[in-house]
Formats: C-alpha cells, structure tokens, sequence
C-alpha cells in the first residue's frame, strides 16, 4: 500500500515515513500544499496523511481540491492540539480521521490500518489463494497456516500479484507499487525480490509464473480447488514504535540499464 505524507516539519516527517516503512508500506514525502496537489492529481495512493498548516497552499484547500476531484481516498489530518476550528473544517470537507501533535506513532499506525481498512470499501481484508493467506491490514503472510518470513518489498509484490490473480503484472507496475519517488531502482531487483518470494510460497502449491519480456503472473488455483476470496483493491497505474518531536512514547524496460521514480513537480 503507498501512503502520501504532506508535512513540512522534516523532523516528524522523517519519523513517520521511518515508521510506515518499517511496517511494509511504500511511503512518498511532500513539504508543500502545491507539491502534495499535484501529487494526488497525478499518482494513486491509499491514504494520504495530511497537516493542515502547509506552506504554499494550505492542507484545507489540498482537501478542498481532492475531494472535488471526487477523489475516496482515505485522509488522515494532523493539525496542532489548540486547532479546534481547522480540525472542524477538515472533517468538513471530507477528511476521514485526525490527530492532534504531539502524538503516539502506534496510535498513528492504528489510525492508518483502521483508515485502510475503511479504504477497502468495507470488503474482506484478508486475501486467500490456495494454501496462501494474506492479512493487508496486518501485514503478514501464511502458507498452510504457518507465517512466511517475508520482506517489506516481497509483502509489496505478493500483494500485488494478488490484487490481479491470473492476470500479468509488468514490472513497470511493481515498480510504481513499491517504490518511493527519486529511489533508484537496480537491474535485477524485481527479478531479485520474485525470486525470494517465490522460493517461500512455492513449497505450499502458490506458483508465479514469468511472462517473458513482459512480467509476472499469479496462476489461478486449479479446477476443483478452493476459490479465493480477494478483498477490494486499488487499480493499478498503468506503465505501478519509534518516536519523533512531533510523535511520543526492479527493474524497468530492458534487462541493462535502471529507473528512478520521479516526484510529480
């Protein structure tokens, strides 16, 4: 799942884009009101966190302009504690859930998985296929009821995968899901990271099959299995506790050469 932070303290920022990283989430960072627009004109997200006191354009008028769009997505506002009017205004216009600074960064990610959660449209959140299960709220994986050891970018890519069973996946498209703007993308590292994963959910009968030139494939269970249960996905892009001061207590295209996600401007 990608999250949007729009915040211009870079201190908070940094301990909440730290924080959601670790919790397996593919975060993106804006300081400005402008910055954060154009980003949610351009790029899909599942939730945006947003402080209201933005420079440049101010985060009412961000959501203002989102939900003109009559863009769902989920919005989480921070706004300081004595800010009683802009919360009211916030949730006016369309924000689902705030916070006041200070804050608790394991309330934070409560608030984020309830608001994803939310985000799905109230569908199952848990995803099985075969032998597999999968907790996209919880963030964790299981093969025959046993817990798959998996890193943050092999949870990204399964769920990917799962979100379009026995459909290709090019690998532009897992680039865009897991990856934050500016991050260099090496040769060999969505090949890299199919491989792990494959080598841990193969043994239980889940088989990803490769598309030559083209991408990934999740095979559809066969005749007579079980049918899987998906929970409501975001479309795709076609080509994609700690604390702070404000918080307390692959490749692309070719098999030579790499890609940088690049920041709308």
């Amino acid at each position: 799942m990608r999250i949007l932070i729009a915040e211009d303290d870079s201190i908070l920022a940094d301990g909440l884009v730290r924080s959601l990283r670790q919790s397996g989430y593919a975060v993106d960072h804006v300081k400005g009101g402008t910055e954060a627009d154009a980003a949610l004109s351009m790029q899909t997200f599942d939730l945006l966190i947003l402080d209201l006191g933005l420079p440049r354009m101010s985060g009412l008028e961000v959501l203002r302009r989102l939900r003109a769009r009559n863009s769902s997505l989920p919005v989480l506002i921070l706004t300081a504690a004595d800010s009683v009017d802009e919360r009211v205004k916030g949730l006016d216009l369309g924000a689902d859930d705030y916070m006041a600074k200070p804050f608790h960064l394991n309330e934070l990610e409560a608030r984020v998985r309830a608001l994803t959660r939310r985000g799905s449209g109230g569908g199952p959140t848990v995803v099985r296929h075969g032998s597999l299960t999968f907790d996209q709220v919880g963030r964790v994986a299981y093969v025959n009821d046993q817990v798959l050891d998996l890193s943050a970018r092999e949870l990204g890519v399964l769920e990917v995968l799962l979100q379009r069973i026995g459909r290709l996946v090019s690998k532009e498209q897992l680039v865009d899901h897991l990856c934050e703007w500016g991050e260099e993308v090496s040769n060999n590292a969505i090949e890299v990271y199919v491989h792990r994963l494959r080598k841990k959910i193969e043994p239980g009968g889940v088989r990803i099959m490769t598309v030559r030139g083209l991408g990934y494939c999740l095979e559809k269970p066969a005749a007579g299995a079980a049918p899987e249960q998906t929970a409501s996905a975001v479309p795709l892009p076609h080509a994609a506790s700690a604390t702070s001061p404000g918080a307390t207590g692959s490749t692309t295209g070719s098999a030579t050469g790499s890609a940088a996600k690049s920041a709308p401007k």
